[in-house]
């Protein structure tokens, strides 16, 4: 459970993918994704107004906006305006493929996330969200704090907000607002996973003595941790020898256990009592499918011992 009684999946689907994510998505995928993840059980979606300038959110609202509205929790996020692209001007460069004629500019003031938010509510055709995270504010921190959580507060108690928090991809600054920003939950993404656990040493043991809900996004490191080839990524570039190596004898311990790397990578976060759900991006029915049967996936506890065995994870590191 997330503050303020907002319970979620422990598995919960990311919404960038359906956005246009490095490649096109029908919009009746993107409708059947949100769907099957609906009936596999999944109740927390995650959004933001940078994922498809626009477009995630859009798609999400279509569908969410039509069902029950106590069977789901939705996550967006505040820290970019979508801004009219000018006549003529060529399109910024963007890993999102096919949006609309808008870019994204960052602004953390108070009038800037509330534009912001009233944006994101219309897209999604709601009149209420569920978490509002404070996206990406590395360099803009100050004005965070200062602007940004004081006006979510503000929408907290209203109501029209019902947790606070924030995303973002390095854990330091993720701890800082845990001290300094009375958030309910943060989201942290690629720093606590089976090939890095840079959460491990401020965020994680930061949150337990606070009650703040961790929400661990990028748990394949963008794509080593699902396939293990050559040519796989990590933190979107490729990935190391040393990377590779580590990897696959991480895919050989799980192997020789008869269960997926896969399997060991979404469920290795949720080993940490501050973790209250594990985020994964999803673009087909066919991806809920198969993360779904990872995450159901049971594990022997003999896997974890032998990662920690032959120095894969750290020894005291908690796993589930």
């Amino acid at each position: 459970m997330i503050a303020r009684d907002i319970e979620v999946s422990r598995l919960s689907l990311g919404c960038a993918p359906i956005g246009n994510l490095y490649k096109d998505v029908d919009p009746n995928v993107a409708a059947a994704t949100l769907h099957t993840a609906l009936d596999a059980g999944i109740t927390l979606f995650d959004t933001a107004p940078l994922y498809g300038v626009g477009l995630s959110e859009t798609r999400v609202g279509e569908v969410l906006s039509t069902v029950d509205r106590g069977s789901f929790a939705i996550s967006t996020k505040v820290g970019r305006l979508l801004v009219p692209n000018l006549p003529g001007a060529p399109k910024e460069e963007s890993i999102f493929e096919t949006t609309p004629d808008v870019h994204p500019v960052f602004d953390f003031s108070a009038d800037g996330v509330h534009r912001s938010l009233e944006a994101s509510l219309e897209r999604l055709g709601l009149d209420r969200v569920d978490i509002v995270h404070v996206h990406d504010p590395d360099n803009h921190m100050d004005q965070a704090l200062r602007e940004a959580y004081p006006a979510l507060r503000r929408w907290r108690d209203e109501g029209v907000v019902g947790a606070l928090g924030a995303g973002m991809n390095y854990s330091s600054p993720l701890a800082r607002i845990v001290r300094d920003a009375d958030v309910d939950c943060v989201l942290l993404a690629g720093q606590y996973t089976l090939l890095n656990q840079t959460g491990l040493e401020d965020l994680l043991p930061l949150c337990a003595e606070h009650g703040v809900s961790v929400i661990a996004a990028a748990v394949f490191n963008t794509g080593v941790l699902a396939d293990p080839s050559d040519g796989a990524t990590f933190f979107y570039s490729p990935a190391s020898p040393s990377i590779l190596d580590r990897a696959r004898r991480m895919q050989a311990v799980c192997e020789r256990h008869g269960i997926p790397l896969v399997a060991a990578a979404i469920q290795f976060a949720l080993g940490h009592p501050a973790v209250e759900t594990v985020l994964v991006g999803m673009r087909s029915p066919d991806e809920v499918a198969a993360n779904t049967t990872a995450f159901n996936t049971p594990i022997p506890p003999d896997v974890w011992s032998e990662l920690k065995s032959e120095g894969l994870l750290p020894d005291d590191v908690p796993t589930p």
